[in-house]
This record gives C-alpha cells, structure tokens and sequence, in this order.
C-alpha cells in the first residue's frame, strides 16, 4: 500500500478557523478564440473584490496554451489590480515528453513573478516529472533559494499528463525548505490530504496545505488551506462560505453542499473540461460576455448549460 494510503487518525476539524483562499481566475476568450483581456480584469476584480487571493496562470488560466506574450500580460494585469503580494502565478515551463529538466528555464519562471510582486506556484512539467524524489525535493530547494517565498504543487494526471504526486517523505523534504510556505496538492484523494496534514501538524504548523480537491472542498475543515479551480466559478460564494466557517455559523453546509455539487458535475472526466463548464457558468452569471474556449481546450457538451443555470440560481437562493 502507497505511503500516502496508510490508514491514519484524521486530523482534527478545526472550527472557527479563518481559511486563506487562493482563487485560479479563468482567462476567458471571446467568440473568435481570442483572449477577452476586458474580460479577465473584471473576473480578476471580482476574485480580490471578493477576498480571496487571485491565482493566475494556472491551469484554470490556460497556461499551458499560451504565448509567452499573453503569459507576461496576465502578470502585468494581475499586479496592477493586485499589487506586489497581492497574487500567485504560475512559473511555467513549456516542454515536452522526454525533455530534460531545465533549471534555467524554471529559475526565470520563478523569478519573472517574484519581480511582478506574486508568489510563484512551481507549475509542472515533463521534465520536472521525471525527477525521482530526490531529485525533485532538491531541484524545489535550489529553485526556493533564489526567490522569498513560492508554493510548491502536486498535480494529478488526471488534469495533466504530466502530473504527479509524490510520497510523504518527499513531502517532508518540501517542508524542510524556508522559502516554501506550502503546497498545492491536487490527487483528488482525500486520504492522501489527511496524510498531508497530519505530517504539516507534526513537522511544520506554518505550512500551509492547499486543497485543490475539487470533489472534497470541505477539507478545510480538517486545516487545508485552499487552491482550487472551482472557486473560479464563484468567488463570491466561496468567500462567503469562509465567512460562514470562521464565524461557525451552520449554514456553512448548506453552502458547501451546493458547490459540491458544482465541483462533481463540473470536474467530471475528461476533468480538462472543467473550464468549459467554467466559461458557461460565468457567463450564465453575466460575468464574462461569451463561453468560448481556446483551440485545443476540451469542450462540453450543450446540455451542460441547463444544469448550470440551475445550480446558479439555486446559489442566488442560499447566498
């Protein structure tokens, strides 16, 4: 049995907590498949108007079918509306199977958000993957010393064929770094999140485990902390579900319940397609002007649009 599987004790439910939400903002495209930049800066309000922390050049963002260009300008929009410190971004490598490790590339990755003033989230790659553990947690430490602060990220093949989780003691070499204030960590497993956090509670209280479990949002009630793609869709309610939580309120469930719900339909395989869904509820909200997604994103079929719409008006009833 995987390390990660170890039947464990579940970490405590921590009422009362105040959780840190780090929102992925959609890069939304218009009809002809360009970025609707118009677009992207009022979800990117909405996201900080919201409180939550904008997480741009994700995979919710598109990074991986971006021009370098259009990655550069996502930074330059978020730290304008964002301000230094106010955002985390990608450090994307583009590469391909079979490709090396590059360091050099993931340095200036890491080093082009820092000097925007946002906290850089180590993006995946094939070459990054191929690392054995070892490798990995020294490659993160080497690349952690040249920046203040990054986030590290496990990310399951299930989002990207090149993704990866590692096992618990490569996650206490992670924690071993200064610079790393936490990790992402996106298996869609429960049990490998409860082991996280119980190892973060015995090693390192400071470290923050970010949730990208979108099937189990509710994890922050066993401590993590938040990343996620679903959030994208409402950061409105999501932040108002923190509220709920911190002021142990009990409607927290009946909120979290209905994005569950969200997450489940949404995240379902292909879970690529997850973004579709996203570009569809948003614009069902009247926040983005079309539902068109980039060349190459996989698509959704219609229907889905008529159990969005009603999933969003049963939110406009609970919030």
């Amino acid at each position: 049995m995987s390390d990660q599987l170890v039947p464990l004790r579940l970490p405590p439910v921590v009422p009362g907590r105040r959780i840190v939400g780090y929102s992925a903002v959609l890069l939304p495209h218009t009809d002809t498949a360009e970025v609707d930049w118009d677009g992207f800066e009022s979800l990117l309000g909405r996201t900080l108007g919201a409180g939550l922390i904008p997480a741009v050049n994700m995979d919710t963002g598109y990074v991986q079918l971006l021009t370098e260009a259009d990655r550069t300008r996502v930074l330059t929009v978020a730290v304008s509306l964002a301000g230094a410190g106010g955002f985390a971004a990608g450090a994307f490598v583009a590469d391909g199977e079979g490709d090396a490790y590059d360091h050099d590339a993931y340095a200036r990755a890491m080093a082009e958000v820092s000097e925007a003033g946002g906290t850089p989230v180590l993006f995946p790659s094939w070459g990054l993957a191929a690392l054995d553990e070892a490798e990995w947690v020294a490659a993160q430490e080497r690349l952690g010393s040249g920046v203040d602060r990054f986030i590290a990220f496990e990310l399951g093949d299930m989002f990207v064929p090149y993704g990866r989780i590692y096992s618990l003691d490569a996650y206490r070499g992670l924690m071993g770094i200064p610079s790393c204030i936490g990790a992402k960590h996106s298996s869609l497993s429960r049990q490998a999140e409860w082991a996280r956090l119980a190892l973060r509670n015995e090693v390192r209280s400071d470290f923050s485990v970010f949730t990208g479990n979108d099937l189990a949002i509710d994890m922050v009630r066993y401590g993590s902390d938040y990343l996620l793609g679903l959030s994208a869709f409402a950061p409105d309610a999501f932040a108002e579900r923190d509220r709920r939580w911190a002021a142990e309120e009990s409607s927290f469930d009946e909120l979290n319940d209905l994005l569950q719900y969200l997450g489940f339909f949404a995240f379902r395989p292909p879970v690529p397609g997850y973004r579709h869904d996203a570009a569809m509820f948003l614009k069902l909200r009247g926040w983005i002007d079309s539902d068109a997604t980039p060349v190459g994103a996989p698509q959704r079929p219609d229907a889905d649009r008529e159990v969005l719409a009603d999933i969003a008006g049963r939110l406009t009833d609970v919030l």
